[in-house]
């Protein structure tokens, strides 16, 4: 029998920046699972579709390959990697759901600019017209040649707000400096350095400059205006430090905050188009229902849908899990909202964690009072999004023209992408060869059935 120290090992070697170490490592892990020398857990209901990668910050340091790896372990019915500005984790971490056959979807999280709503505060608290926006169910790291121009600026133009941001905290947190090229792109596998990189980046410059651990206190008290009783407990923990640095000097109202220019985000439309282009499906990023821009949910998605998107992402986790009753109450009135309009707008529902700070869980709570009524629309949007993403290769996904010559409704298409969804797997794609977009949807289901 397999020693529980050799599992952790590959299990840590698939968090490695090296990616051969990443893939010789889930290799041997799938071939000890094939020999049954390890114990995962049966398919369940469970899933999370929203999952940032070590190439965007996640708070665990997981990479795409340990994500599809923990889903096959915890019997997830889907699971799905999410990062921000950039495709780096779809074509290993399909590969990885692939080898595992577990259910995997990919998807793409920026921010853009929305001309309609540019006097009110959407999903980016204190950025009139700015939303974070998604697209869901990319096939490939590769995108059409088209569109490689805007991937690339998306990257890029991240890349120089970030960078504004650290010019400006190193003026204010002098003598920790920190040198972005140096400290930061390190901390990312693929250079895509976030506010969080930079965050564990002036940590870890503190820690070093000041090895005198009452030193680094005053440093950090002065700096982050903690009083007394707060600054031992704050610099022993690591996760709250660089939260509070983040908060304190990244965000509205601090140094390195820089008023948002609609000029260097994409416009909501182009930003939809760049994802249809490559196959996938403009995502809204509903972020509680508490903002101006999000107050009618109905207003949103009849604008969201005028500019292209055709599904809705919600991270039900900060939408209910308050310890307040009235906090509570209110949160949920919202997202029972928010899911009953997408519903009335055949929206399908893509819910998770996002995993892209410490502390955040990794599966939510299904059995919770909140959520149990939507549990079944939660599964109903994975089932739909892995359909997608199973016949988009064969120009046959959710948005593609034989999906709009084949349904008479949004509602019908809906019913047969869940039910193609549920039956199928990543091995499924063997039945579908012989399959094309000449071929009907009774075909389909009668092939993977």
């Amino acid at each position: 029998m397999i020693q529980k120290e050799e599992v952790t090992k590959f299990e840590t070697g698939l968090n490695s920046f090296d990616a051969f170490l990443r893939e010789n490592a889930l290799s041997e892990l799938c071939d000890l699972l094939e020999l049954g020398e390890i114990n995962v857990r049966q398919p369940s209901n469970l899933l999370n579709l929203h999952c940032h990668t070590f190439f965007s910050y996640n708070g665990y340091g997981y990479s795409p390959s340990y994500i599809a790896w923990w889903a096959k372990k915890e019997g997830l019915f889907a699971a799905g990697t999410v990062d921000f500005d950039v495709l780096d984790a779809v074509d290993e971490f399909l590969a990885a759901a692939a080898n595992l056959n577990i259910r995997g979807i990919c998807g793409i999280e920026t921010r853009a600019f929305i001309p309609e709503l540019a006097d009110k505060e959407i999903n980016s608290p204190g950025e009139p017209g700015i939303a974070y926006h998604m697209g869901m169910g990319f096939t490939s790291g590769k995108v059409p040649k088209d569109s490689d121009k805007f991937l690339l600026t998306l990257r890029r133009k991240a890349a120089e707000r970030t960078k504004n941001i650290v010019e400006r905290v190193n003026k204010y947190l002098s003598p920790v400096e920190i040198d972005f090229d140096k400290d930061a792109v390190p901390l990312s596998p693929s250079g895509n350095v976030t506010e969080r990189h930079v965050c564990q980046a002036y940590y870890e410059k503190a820690a070093n400059l000041f090895k005198d651990v009452s030193q680094r206190e005053e440093f950090w008290a002065e700096k982050l205006n903690l009083v007394d009783a707060e600054t031992e407990k704050i610099i022993d923990d690591p996760v709250k430090l660089q939260g509070l640095i983040r908060s304190k000097t990244m965000k509205s109202g601090g140094p390195g905050y820089v008023k948002p220019d609609p000029a260097s985000f994409p416009l909501l439309k182009d930003m939809n188009q760049f994802v249809a282009q490559c196959g996938a499906i403009p995502t809204i990023a509903w972020l509680d229902g508490a903002s101006a821009g999000e107050s009618d949910p109905a207003v949103l998605i009849k604008l969201h849908k005028s500019c292209g998107a055709a599904a809705i992402n919600i991270i039900p986790d900060r939408n209910w899990n308050f310890k307040d009753p009235e906090v509570k109450k209110k949160k949920v009135l919202e997202l029972n909202r928010v899911i009953e309009e997408s519903i009335k707008n055949d929206f399908p529902v893509f819910v998770g964690t996002e995993m892209n700070a410490p502390g955040q869980k990794l599966i939510d709570d299904f059995s919770s009072d909140a959520l149990v009524p939507h549990v079944d629309e939660f599964v109903k949007g994975a089932a739909i999004l892995f359909a997608h993403t199973l016949l988009q290769p064969a120009g046959m996904g959710y948005l593609s023209k034989w999906a709009e010559d084949s349904f008479k409704s949004v509602k019908e298409k809906n019913v047969f992408f869940e039910k193609t969804g549920k039956i199928s797997t990543p091995s499924s794609a063997v039945k579908l060869k012989q399959i094309d977009s000449s071929s009907s949807p009774e075909l389909i289901l009668k092939t993977l059935s």
